[in-house]
């Protein structure tokens, strides 16, 4: 599956359409740094996890000269995505590090923040602008049970944390330590965020790109699956980048699906995750629809990964929508009429039982 994902995906410009839906909607923003500010590190060291592997990761460092500014600037940033932006309480904050992913396509900046009153930290994410991602984010907060909050001008892309277990480190040591009845809620869960991810086409969604986040409930704990890294929405022409069941790296996954879910079961919960996307398209309304439209105008794929898509969608669906489509936004609109008319099809057929 490695080779289908494409060894460097482009970025690609934010169109003047798409930028007056983001600045529509409270997304864009004109930040006080931007990403390229933070590439001018002048050293760094790699970090370690707790059992002493290197996480790909390395904390830079500044020179005394712009350390200071680039901190106040970060501190800024973070007001303007968790609150209006207004600097009474920046000198409770701390930048504790920032570190720089030199693994995968995007290299973002992860920011740890501090509040010295209370010792409570967060981060952040900065990353370079690319106009896939915003799609991915926007659909992520539209279509599934999870809002984002991000901000974005032309450079630059800042990001919440989505907390969670990254699915690997997930995989590797709490999913055996699991009894069964919460397996069998994880092969749930995992055959929905499947089916999630394709209908909205999100690709590349490695056990090390989305989050396993647990939650006490009563006497058991009920575990979600989010994703964290939208780099690859809607741009490769392999129809099974988009099905997260074809990875390697999630064939635990599929193992515990086979074992604890029959046939019957997994049609249910794809039924139900379906439905669900549905209401939620058809609920979105305006913004919606909009945002798709103006993904229909922008060219955000190689011609042959469009060719390539849409003849295998249609091959899937027997859907001419996806046969007929000139853009990876008409491969995503005809996917959403796909999901609305099955799920009118099966409200209505439920409807006169």
């Amino acid at each position: 599956m490695d080779k289908l994902i494409s060894k460097k995906k482009p970025f690609f410009s934010i169109s003047k359409q798409l930028e007056k839906y983001l600045n529509q909607y409270n997304r864009w923003i004109e930040t006080p740094i931007f990403y390229s500010d933070l590439l001018r590190f002048s050293g760094s060291v790699s970090v370690f996890d707790k059992n002493d592997q290197d996480t790909l990761w390395i904390r830079v460092y500044y020179s005394d000269t712009e350390r200071n500014e680039i901190d106040f600037n970060l501190k800024k940033i973070y007001t303007l995505l968790h609150s209006d932006g207004n600097e009474s309480g920046i000198q409770h904050l701390n930048i504790d590090a920032i570190d720089y992913c030199t693994f995968g396509n995007s290299k973002p900046f992860r920011i740890k923040i501090r509040n010295i009153l209370n010792d409570n930290f967060t981060y952040f994410y900065v990353k370079k602008t690319d106009a896939s991602r915003a799609y991915g984010l926007e659909f992520e907060h539209m279509l599934s049970p999870y809002n984002l909050n991000f901000l974005i001008n032309a450079n630059s892309l800042i990001e919440e944390h989505i907390s969670g277990i990254p699915g690997d480190i997930f995989i590797k040591e709490f999913l055996p330590k699991c009894n069964d009845s919460e397996k069998s809620q994880i092969a749930k869960e995992y055959v929905k965020f499947n089916e999630r991810s394709m209908i909205r086409l999100l690709g590349d969604m490695r056990s090390y790109n989305y989050v396993v986040v647990p939650t006490h409930d009563f006497d058991q704990v009920v575990y979600k699956i989010r994703a964290i890294d939208f780099d690859q929405q809607s741009f490769e022409g392999k129809f099974s980048v988009y099905r997260p069941q074809f990875f390697k790296e999630n064939f635990p996954m599929m193992n515990l699906v086979k074992t604890k879910l029959n046939h019957n079961s997994i049609n249910q919960y794809k039924i139900e995750e379906r439905s669900i996307v549905a209401r939620r398209i058809m609920s979105s309304g305006k913004r919606l629809s909009e945002l798709v439209k103006i993904m229909q105008s922008q060219i955000l794929t190689k011609p042959e990964n469009l060719k390539k898509l849409k003849l295998e969608l249609y091959k899937f669906t027997s859907d001419k929508k996806f046969k007929n489509s000139k853009s990876m936004g008409d491969i995503i609109s005809a996917s959403f009429d796909f999901v609305k008319n099955h799920y009118l099809k099966v409200d209505l057929y439920n409807l006169f039982q």
